[in-house]
């Protein structure tokens, strides 16, 4: 989605709408910093090792290659 449909105008002021999914799935640090989940716990999990799926439990970091562009979605 561009980022024209995500302007709105409110009181004459030019606002920017954070992007809904991204912000469900991101959460900022007091540092700054970005944190999510990791993927692959949702089903067939029967193959994995426990230590597997545990490590995959954990939350990590954003990369810094992907860091400018989720920022942008969730307007922190």
């Amino acid at each position: 989605m561009s980022q024209e449909k995500r302007r709105v105008e409110v009181a004459g002021k030019v606002k920017m709408k954070s992007h809904r999914g991204a912000s469900k799935r991101f959460r900022a640090t007091k540092n700054g910093k970005i944190k999510r989940e990791h993927a692959y716990l949702n089903h067939l999990r029967t193959c994995e090792t426990r230590k597997q799926k545990r490590r995959l439990r954990r939350q990590t970091l954003v990369s810094q290659n992907d860091l400018a562009r989720v920022r942008r979605m969730i307007l922190s």
